[in-house]
């Protein structure tokens, strides 16, 4: 079973009517990593997780879940 982690990050960063560059700045990362966040196709790391959600204001586990493609058995 195949799993894996995704993100609500789009949406937190669009309610604060940020843009990826400034969500880039605030964090210290690049806004390509960003990008890549919001499309699924990086995982940060467990740092970077933990600061995203303390720059959103939010637990980790309300910005990322991790689970399985297939869904539920």
């Amino acid at each position: 079973m195949e799993r894996s982690l995704t993100n609500t990050i789009h949406v937190l960063r669009a309610e604060r009517k940020w843009s990826q560059k400034e969500l880039a700045d605030r964090l210290g990362v690049s806004r390509q990593t960003i990008v890549s966040l919001e499309a699924n196709r990086y995982n940060p790391s467990l740092m970077l997780a933990f600061r995203i959600a303390e720059e959103f204001g939010k637990n980790i586990h309300e910005v990322f879940q991790y689970g399985d493609d297939q869904g539920s058995d």
